[in-house]
């Protein structure tokens, strides 16, 4: 197992994120216990010592189960990592409450690492009320020792990370984000890295393979990877592209399996960084993978001066391309969410006068139509 140094710790650089547990008869509440058990175990064993809950996991259970798998290990031989649910506008007044219980069903007597869950336009105002006495809190226990290590997850935009950093910087050991080869560019991830880099703050790395999507590449593009690295797969590759990254500490992969861990501890006992060439492979795959489901908006903003509507097009457009091509997830909804209600993809009258203006030609108002529909379902 590669590990990295952080403070005077050694982590494995491959964290157990338990947000995608095995489950029975697909029930994302009932977990597999007894296999969630087995694979602990696994990693153990195999030089895992990162491990990653939080408290709205699989509707709650995930902190529990997690808690019981690793009670039979001693407690220093395993780092465990939970987090504030900010992302529960009505949490934000409840930290005290939340973090007691979220120790009981942990089973310890402390956090290694304790994060802000999910920094994010819908919640970074309430974040940053010190009214709720969430940092207050927080930082006591990390001065009580009942938090070892102090950081955040952030969804939300580099400008909303910001604006958390400029408030408490000073206080965050690490910072976790969504960083593949895939969201370098189209969650702005490089611009995070810039801005962490900017603030001597190490990264933490959630949804590597995005969630599967990419285990799951075309023959054709497969074919590419082959010729470079004929042995590794194309979650060799993901896992390669972000060992590739400087400032990476911790990546976190929600195995839902045995052969899904398996193969992420193999791909992890040894480093491999990509060279520039395979890195323009891979970028290459990426943006054949977006055209393939979202439209080629450049963010000109010709469509924002034609809109009656006064609708942010870009951001509409840019939160389609999410959705469509995750096919549904949290993210555009949650941010869709800090809009009123006529700044929505459903407020497009269908004028057509921004397509009038489009260098790209989108056919804007049928793809505002679309999002409107699928945000519906």
């Amino acid at each position: 197992m590669i590990y990295r140094e952080f403070a005077d710790l050694k982590l494995s650089a491959l964290g157990m994120g338990a947000m995608r547990l095995p489950v029975i008869d697909g029930k994302e509440a009932d977990i597999d216990a007894e296999q969630t058990k087995k694979m602990v175990a696994y990693a153990m064993e195999k030089g895992i010592n990162y491990y990653d809950t939080a408290w709205g996991y699989h509707d709650g259970n995930s902190e529990t189960v997690m808690g019981e798998a690793l009670s039979a290990y001693p407690r220093e031989s395993f780092y465990l990592a939970d987090k504030f649910p900010g992302y529960d506008l009505a949490n934000m007044d409840k930290v005290e409450s939340i973090f007691e219980e979220q120790l009981k069903k942990c089973r310890v007597d402390y956090f290694d690492f304790y994060l802000f869950h999910n920094v994010c336009e819908k919640n970074i105002d309430e974040y940053l009320n010190e009214e709720h006495g969430i940092m207050e809190y927080l930082w006591k226990q990390k001065e009580n020792g009942r938090i070892k290590h102090l950081g955040f997850s952030v969804h939300g935009s580099t400008e909303v990370t910001k604006r958390f950093l400029e408030k408490y910087g000073d206080r965050m050991e690490f910072c976790q984000i969504q960083l593949n080869y895939l969201d370098m560019k189209f969650q702005n991830a490089d611009e995070k890295l810039e801005l962490l880099k900017q603030y001597d703050i190490p990264v933490w790395v959630m949804e590597p393979i995005r969630g599967g999507r990419l285990a799951k590449l075309t023959d054709g593009q497969l074919a590419k990877l082959k010729a470079a690295r004929p042995d590794e797969s194309a979650v060799g590759w993901a896992f390669r592209y972000i060992q590739t990254i400087p400032g990476v500490v911790v990546t976190l992969s929600g195995m839902s399996d045995f052969d899904q861990m398996k193969e992420n501890i193999e791909i992890f006992q040894r480093e491999e960084p990509l060279t520039d060439g395979e890195m323009k492979i891979l970028q290459e795959i990426g943006d054949e993978m977006l055209r393939e489901k979202t439209v080629p908006c450049t963010a000109c903003r010709y469509c924002t001066s034609h809109c009656p509507q006064k609708l942010d097009i870009p951001e509409l457009l840019r939160l389609y391309n999410e959705h469509a091509f995750t096919g549904g997830g949290f993210i555009a909804p949650m941010l869709l969410g800090t809009m009123p209600d006529d700044k929505k993809p459903s407020a497009c009258i269908g004028c057509r006068s921004c397509e009038a203006v489009c260098p790209q030609q989108i056919k804007i108002s049928e793809v505002l139509a679309d999002f409107a529909e699928k945000l519906k379902e």
